[in-house]
């Protein structure tokens, strides 16, 4: 297989995460609950995806403490609606509950622990669950590599046996279809590209690939397991004698745990300078679940595929039933 020439614009630094950016702007903004935006960050990142008319926050939090970050860091709060709670735990709870009102279309989070908001989340009783399990996709725009990368799950699910594999790989294929990215070549990630008993997510990565042979998941090109290196590159691919049409062209790879997924998303982030937006799928409305730790400007295209992914649930769910 020869090895596909990538643009001049694929290595051009945030390529990739601008064109998500130019084609929100092109929908509706949503009305988004950034949950305890209280450092200049997760602040920053609504206000300046609000100014660019992607997102319309309504930030739940200590309304004083959000007044003191904008005043600190110049921020102009006139976009913003605030609710006004004591805590982020109880920033969290309010903010589901505005989902449930359908006060809200998205989830942002602020500089609260990734627990607290999940926890109000994955509420059993008021929580915002689906039958579909819930999962983590991480956006990845690497300026080495020519497409547009998902890497899931690297963030919810620690080990997840087959079944929830199955509505991960599912939630990672709507997303990517769903932002009008086209049809996804899917890599079920191993340390090794054959089936053995000996590693057991090559297994659960070729009984992925047939439920997607039997229509148990749809939308995508599914192929493993496959190694990362003959997953992402044509060459060690055909030097492994592996023919398919993800070998070496995959735009989603699926971890086999969280530990593997995260290990892979930061190794790509911090020795690639990749960027790498985060969201969180399968509850009732798309959650932007990012790090403290993000750029403002990697937080904007979190925003960007979450307002991509809820316009195109919107209107499909407009449809008239068949």
């Amino acid at each position: 297989m020869a090895k596909p020439q990538i643009s001049a614009v694929a290595h051009t630094p945030h390529a990739k995460y601008e064109r998500l950016i130019a084609r929100a702007k092109e929908v509706p903004a949503a009305r988004t609950i950034v949950v305890h935006p209280c450092d200049e960050t997760s602040l920053r990142g609504a206000i300046e995806a609000a100014e660019l008319g992607i997102i319309a926050p309504v930030l739940v939090g200590p309304r004083a403490k959000i007044a003191a970050v904008a005043a600190a860091h110049k921020l102009d709060l006139a976009r913003c609606e605030i609710v006004d709670v004591a805590h982020s735990v109880e920033a969290a709870a309010k903010a589901v509950q505005m989902i449930h009102e359908a006060k809200g279309g998205l989830l942002m989070k602020g500089s609260l622990h990734t627990d607290e908001l999940m926890r109000a989340v994955t509420s059993s009783k008021t929580g915002l669950r689906t039958a579909r399990r819930i999962s983590h996709v991480f956006v990845m725009d690497v300026p080495t590599y020519a497409e547009t990368l998902f890497i899931t799950d690297a963030a919810i699910n620690i080990f997840p046996d087959l079944d929830a594999k199955r509505d991960i790989v599912q939630n990672a294929i709507d997303l990517w279809t769903q932002v009008g990215l086209g049809t996804p070549r899917v890599a079920i990630l191993s340390a090794v590209e054959t089936v053995t008993s000996l590693i057991p997510s090559t297994i659960e990565a070729a009984a992925l690939c047939k439920m997607a042979d039997r229509g148990q998941i749809t939308g995508g090109l599914l192929d493993g397991p496959l190694a990362f290196d003959n997953a992402i590159d044509p060459e060690a691919a055909r030097i492994k004698g592996i023919k398919s049409e993800v070998a070496g062209r995959a735009q989603i790879l699926v971890v086999p745990d969280l530990e593997a997924g995260n290990m892979l998303a930061k190794n790509l982030s911090f020795m690639a300078k990749a960027d790498a937006a985060g969201i969180v799928l399968g509850a009732r409305v798309p959650i932007i679940l990012t790090s403290r730790a993000d750029s403002v400007r990697t937080r904007m295209a979190s925003c960007a595929v979450a307002v991509l992914y809820a316009d195109a649930r919107r209107r499909v769910a407009a449809l008239p039933a068949a």
